[in-house]
């Protein structure tokens, strides 16, 4: 396989999970009869431009189609983040009625809404039918489409030209990310501002993050990589913030090459510190592997004492990094009975691969198990607040990443 970002041959493995259905292809029931799609889940290191990138096996259609069962409303802290980002970027860039927002995979308008309440003209592209309809019925114009730079002309011509372009978590998202990167150089004024969100591989790996790594997730970022795609497609870094969202993310604002915005020192200031890191060394990438070895052996210790002690184990946050962590181990119904959501869209469905039932979160009192495992870790936070009421009966949270802990 050749590099999306650059084209050359990939010869530097990061980590080979074996074989998994992609993470977020929940099954209804009665998919339970049928055979699921297997493929292989491997990631790879481009020694050239090092972009992080999961081998070609699965086509971006088939991932993110009309079933899709990500919605981002569904949490309180991101919802609380998306306006917290509006109030900040209305403030720094002096939008208005008189300016244009368009964000890139706008999910089902979770921060949208706030652009809109703010009387700012906005759009949302969005490829994923079940997505969309939840922020039309917000009120938001959205346009059911994949993102690049033929859809950007037209958005242009329609009027769209953005002074602001908000792409949240889904750079990593596209399979070809410089057809991608050249949509916001198109669609983008010559004085217009972009920002994307990505979790930052260096905590990736330094946290042993790799239930991240799924099908879905084409690209693994640094500021190192992102600075090199975004020259080779007509638009420069000119600022850089970090954030505790996703276990570690990135903020990167870009604007056309040779806009108006002074590159600010943080810039070189974080590639500066991901070349100390090694980041553009091949041994950076050595120790994620024996990482997630470890991780599973642990989370196998820990459910099968459980199961010979007669304690019961369930799971919280049906997420795509649970998916990753349970395909990988092995894990099934016989050692964590069910995961509870809070999502509807989920509920009723089934993990895929490891086929466990995804619950609503009210079963966790009817039940009563004895350890919660808290599946999407970067929300321990808001989970166990949420769920508090769990320790009453002396249940405990516990995650398996970076280390198995029982809290």
């Amino acid at each position: 396989m050749n590099c999306r970002g650059c084209g050359t041959c990939l010869s530097l493995p990061l980590i080979d999970l074996g074989t998994a259905p992609p993470s977020n292809a929940y099954l209804r029931p009665e998919q339970l009869a049928m055979a699921e799609a297997w493929v292989p889940l491997k990631v790879a290191v481009c020694e050239q431009c090092w972009l992080v990138q999961t081998e070609d096996y699965t086509r971006a259609d088939a991932l993110f189609d009309a079933d899709y069962a990500y919605f981002s409303s569904y949490s309180s802290s991101w919802l609380a983040h998306a306006r917290d980002y509006v109030a900040q970027m209305v403030e720094r860039f002096g939008l208005d009625a008189a300016s244009r927002v368009v964000e890139i995979a706008a999910n089902d308008g979770y921060l949208l809404q706030y652009v809109a309440e703010r009387g700012i003209p906005c759009l949302g592209v969005e490829p994923t039918r079940s997505t969309a309809q939840a922020a039309r019925d917000k009120g938001l114009q959205i346009r059911e489409a994949f993102f690049g730079q033929q859809s950007a002309e037209a958005l242009r011509e329609e009027g769209w030209a953005a002074d602001l372009m908000v792409a949240n978590n889904v750079l990593a998202h596209v399979p070809d990310i410089n057809d991608f990167l050249r949509g916001f150089s198109t669609l983008l004024k010559a004085d217009g501002v972009a920002t994307f969100e990505f979790p930052h591989l260096l905590r990736l790996i330094a946290e042993h993050q790799f239930d991240t790594l799924y099908h879905e997730h084409y690209s693994y970022l640094s500021l190192t990589a992102v600075d090199t795609l975004c020259r080779r497609n007509g638009l420069e870094i000119f600022d850089v913030s970090q954030l505790p969202t996703h276990g570690g993310s990135l903020r990167v604002f870009v604007q056309c090459a040779g806009g108006p915005q002074a590159r600010h020192p943080s810039v070189a200031d974080l590639l500066a510190s991901e070349q100390r890191a090694g980041v553009s060394t091949p041994a950076f990438y050595r120790s994620l592997a024996p990482a997630a070895e470890r991780i599973k052996q642990q989370l196998l210790g820990f459910l099968l004492q459980a199961k010979a002690e007669g304690k019961r184990v369930v799971g919280y946050g049906a997420a795509a990094k649970g998916n990753t962590l349970f395909n990988y181990a092995g894990v099934k119904p016989d050692l964590l009975a069910w995961v509870a959501d809070a999502n509807p869209h989920k509920q009723g469905k089934f993990l895929p691969g490891s086929r466990i039932p995804v619950v609503a979160p009210e079963r966790l009192a009817a039940e009563r198990p004895d350890y919660v495992l808290v599946l999407p870790w970067n929300l321990l936070a808001e989970v166990s607040e949420q769920q508090a009421h769990v320790r009453e009966w002396g249940a405990r949270f516990v995650i398996a990443v970076p280390q198995l802990t029982v809290l």
